[in-house]
């Protein structure tokens, strides 16, 4: 399928992150590195994205053979953009939501949805899709506003060394970090805190403690209801990802296991 060119407009931005120009309402903006296209709303109006720069609109990992020639479509119908997957591989949306070529496409939502598609040697090609709201979707600049802390999570002293002895390797920076078992982690707060009475039992109680507090604060997948059987490590791994990334723990927090 050749590129329609009475559909589209080439895009000059850096990154649609950084704003986009104003537009009509559910206008769609797509960009890759190899360049990007701007369309706006028509019923059963198509873009394709993928590895063959001939036959789609936006090209993306160009010099990638795990990148399928033609590897996804965007599509608007009943009001809506969505994007479907066409190629071999997955492809992730925000969230780590994967979305694979034999599943129903995915409306994308009002403004930015950025898009990775997995290539060789531990490569991802991004793919920036933003979609216009009613009043044109221009996001204002905001260069001298201060810079927005992430949301912390008030932690007593033996639930932040509980966590770290149990999330160490993700502090360590470990490929494919798993949290530590009840026993692993107790056997550790026992050898830090030899009269503390840590056992594996005390270390679940306080974790699982935590995990609730989070969970009533709106973090998603810290209970067994949202994860499913069999849950695994599902439960802590989330946990401990989401007080990585909030900055609750970092890697200097290491520091309180010592030499051990």
């Amino acid at each position: 399928m050749a590129p329609d060119q009475d559909r589209h407009l080439p895009t000059t931005h850096a990154s649609l992150a950084h704003g986009v120009p104003p537009a009509a309402r559910a206008t769609i903006f797509a960009l890759s590195v190899a360049g990007g296209i701007s369309v706006g709303p028509k019923e059963g109006r198509t873009l394709v994205f993928g590895r063959n720069r001939p036959e789609v609109h936006v090209c993306v990992g160009e010099d990638d053979p795990r990148v399928s020639r033609q590897h996804g479509v965007l599509t608007h119908t009943g009001e809506r953009w969505w994007i479907r997957n066409t190629g071999r591989l997955p492809v992730r949306l925000p969230g780590g939501r994967l979305l694979f070529a034999e599943e129903e496409p995915v409306p994308l939502a009002e403004g930015y949805t950025p898009v990775f598609v997995r290539g060789s040697s531990g490569r991802e090609h991004l793919l920036e899709l933003f979609v216009t709201g009613a009043d044109g979707g221009r996001p204002a600049a905001r260069h001298r506003d201060a810079t927005q802390q992430p949301v912390l999570w008030r932690l007593d002293d033996d639930e932040r060394l509980v966590l770290v002895v149990l999330g160490q390797r993700y502090l360590l920076h470990e490929h494919r970090p798993q949290p530590l078992s009840w026993r692993q982690a107790a056997d550790q707060l026992a050898e830090l805190q030899p009269d503390a009475g840590w056992t594996p039992k005390r270390v679940e109680h306080a974790v699982t403690a935590i995990r609730t507090r989070m969970s009533r604060g709106g973090v998603p997948g810290l209970t067994r209801e949202e994860v499913g059987e069999p849950v695994g490590n599902a439960l802590n791994d989330n946990l401990i990802r989401e007080l990585v990334l909030s900055t609750t723990l970092v890697p200097p927090d290491l520091e309180m296991l010592g030499d051990t």
